[in-house]
């Protein structure tokens, strides 16, 4: 995964809520850089910038270069707080890497070619949409594929069966279902039949026939 993305930052004093509503007004956002074996830097960073690489094919998986004030770093993004309503990058949590250094982190899972199961009337459930992973940066994937094609009725891949590059190391249960073809039945309506010959209200009566009796002894 090449690195190709420069963020200038720069390091900054304030704190609050109404410094950091003051720095999106001016297209910038406040974050934090950890790690790396050194002490936490608060910065400031160019929304446009860090939103850029968040749109990328690696998404938040992506490797980069920030540099901060002219010292430069490789890293990746930790944490990012995004706005529930706009979806707009609004606080980032960035980690150093070190030489070396393994990193945990989430990796997409994209489902390849259509179940055969999917064409006897079956639906293709995916269960888990992320893997968490522990590789070496230059390791990380876009993305982890799975093939389903040759998944029949009630046929479900789990992690166990699936395989990754050299080096990832992955961290979910290998019995956790990644997907499964299931049969979903129609609601079918319950039609009430009707006995042969016989009217509407006539079953139950021979109650009446025994009170009749009774009065006639």
């Amino acid at each position: 995964m090449a690195e190709k993305f420069v963020v200038k930052a720069e390091k900054r004093e304030g704190r609050g809520t109404n410094f950091a509503r003051g720095l999106r007004r001016e297209g910038k956002i406040p974050a934090t850089v950890y790690g790396g074996g050194e002490d936490a830097v608060a910065i400031t960073a160019d929304l446009k910038d860090l939103a850029a690489i968040i749109r990328s094919d690696s998404g938040a998986n992506t490797l980069f270069t920030l540099d901060i004030d002219g010292e430069e770093s490789r890293v990746i993004f930790q944490d990012r707080q995004i706005d529930p309503v706009l979806g707009r990058l609004l606080h980032a949590d960035l980690r150093r890497l070190s030489i070396g250094e393994k990193i945990e982190l989430t990796i997409p899972v994209h489902l390849i070619g259509i179940a055969k199961g999917v064409g006897d009337g079956g639906i293709l459930d995916q269960q888990l949409r992320e893997i968490n992973v522990k590789c070496l940066p230059s390791d990380i994937p876009d993305s982890i594929d799975v093939d389903v094609e040759n998944l029949e009725l009630n046929d479900s891949i789990s992690i166990a069966d699936i395989k990754v590059g050299e080096g990832i190391e992955i961290l979910d249960p290998p019995e956790s279902v990644i997907a499964a073809v299931v049969f979903v039945r129609e609601e079918v309506e319950e039609v009430e039949e009707v006995e042969e010959g016989l009217e509407p209200g006539i079953v139950g009566e021979e109650g009446d026939e025994d009170d009749d009796s009774e009065a006639t002894e």
